[in-house]
């Protein structure tokens, strides 16, 4: 079938390919970088901790900032859509080697000159793990002040440095918390604790940036390895605080109970919350970080995000990293699945569906989204990756070539 026929065979479900075509290439989706150096970073050389955990030694890992970059320009070679690069603050690349209550916004030229040769955007996540000053697996809930209004100290430059991407680059800038603190067995007070994380996170927020330049969100966890049994940044905790303090909440779909679905809190949030942000990944059983597939979760984010017109109020953002695989197939299969979900989620008629909703017709309802699953998406997505001057198919054996070429010799 061609592209002609495949559009025209949506056209009588009422949907106007065109117009999806044109919607999709301007959502912006940020790729994480930690997947192309399993989340080590520039300013440590120990092991992962705060609960992350890597597995696999794959060939390949990019260990200096040159071969990260580099990466991530081939991986955006084979990607369609608008681009924005997650940066973490352990990512920072100077010669003054700040330590991380002391980084400053200099301390990533390196990535800000990149991104504006490139056009891309640039997101910031303050790094509260795998650091000395992270004392007894606590960092802004810490009882020891010390330990506390250092990572305090760390978040306040951080939101500094946010707004330095933001200015630079004409382009808002989602400077994201999360931390790592909780136990592994029951606390005997759960809630001072979490007085604690107040009061770091009213510290942290006391200067107010422009929107314009700088979105705050705050990112909830259910557990981490060696912290099963409490998480002082609930869900619970963080959406209260972000509906009382005018922040955002992120949703990371792996960091729920396996029955919960993220998907389904986007709407609520979005009646309460100027932006929502996501860190989209692949849950298997718990917050494991696998690649991002094409599966029914992710649909549902993709339609939470498109049929009601959110694309600018959904920040999406992916979050995984696999050691196992080779790194850039991982990245590039991710990315490329989201943009399939979003563009799948544009080419359904919602007017249609929700006025039959509305009428009670769920007959109607079923009817058409279950013929829409074996409409020709294919045709329609090889058209994108055309007018993308991005590779179809193909591009599997580009990623093969770069590992001889490029990852085996490292």
């Amino acid at each position: 079938m061609s592209f002609q026929e495949a559009k025209a065979k949506y056209a009588e479900f009422g949907v106007d390919v065109e117009e999806a075509l044109k919607r999709v290439a301007n959502i912006p989706v940020s790729l994480h970088c930690w997947q192309g150096d399993d989340v080590i970073g520039f300013d440590s050389t120990g092991a992962l901790d705060g609960g992350i955990q890597t597995t696999g030694n794959y060939p390949g890992k990019a260990t200096t900032p040159d071969e990260l970059k580099a990466d991530l320009d081939f991986v955006f070679s084979l990607i369609p859509g608008k681009k924005r690069v997650n940066l973490h603050a352990s990512y920072a690349v100077s010669d003054a080697k700040h330590d991380r209550d002391a980084i400053e916004p200099e301390d990533f030229d390196y990535w800000v000159s990149w991104a504006k040769e490139h056009g891309y955007g640039l997101d910031f996540n303050p790094t509260f793990f795998s650091h000395a000053k992270v004392k007894d697996g606590l960092t802004l809930s810490s009882p020891d002040e010390e330990t506390r209004a250092y990572w305090v100290r760390h978040a306040k430059q951080c939101r500094k440095i946010a707004e330095y991407f933001g200015k630079e680059l004409g382009t808002t800038c989602l400077h994201n918390i999360w931390i790592p603190d909780g136990y592994k067995n029951n606390p005997a007070d759960r809630l001072a604790p979490r007085a604690r994380l107040k009061k770091s996170l009213d510290e942290i927020f006391e200067v107010e940036y422009d929107r314009k330049y700088v979105v705050d969100s705050l990112e909830s966890k259910v557990f981490g390895i060696g912290l099963e049994s409490y998480t002082v940044g609930s869900a619970e905790f963080y959406m209260n605080y972000a509906m009382a303090n005018g922040k955002c909440c992120l949703l990371d779909n792996g960091h729920f109970h396996p029955t919960e679905n993220a998907s389904d809190k986007i709407s609520s949030l979005l009646l309460f919350c100027p932006y929502v942000a996501l860190h989209v990944t692949k849950p298997v059983r718990w917050d494991s970080d696998h690649v991002v597939l094409l599966d029914d979760e992710l649909k549902e984010i993709a339609k939470e995000i498109v049929r009601d017109g959110q694309e600018s109020r959904v920040l999406i953002g992916l979050d995984y990293f696999d050691a196992s695989i080779n790194r850039i197939s991982a990245w590039v299969t991710g990315a490329r699945n989201m943009q399939k979900a979003l563009l799948m989620a544009l080419l359904t008629p919602w007017d249609e569906l929700k006025k039959a909703q509305n009428d009670n017709d769920f007959t109607y309802v079923m009817q058409i989204t279950e013929e829409l699953k074996t409409a020709p998406f294919g045709e329609i997505w090889d058209e994108y990756l055309k007018r993308q001057n991005v590779p179809s198919t193909e591009w599997i054996k580009k990623v093969k070539q770069y590992e001889t070429d490029v990852l085996l010799k490292r």
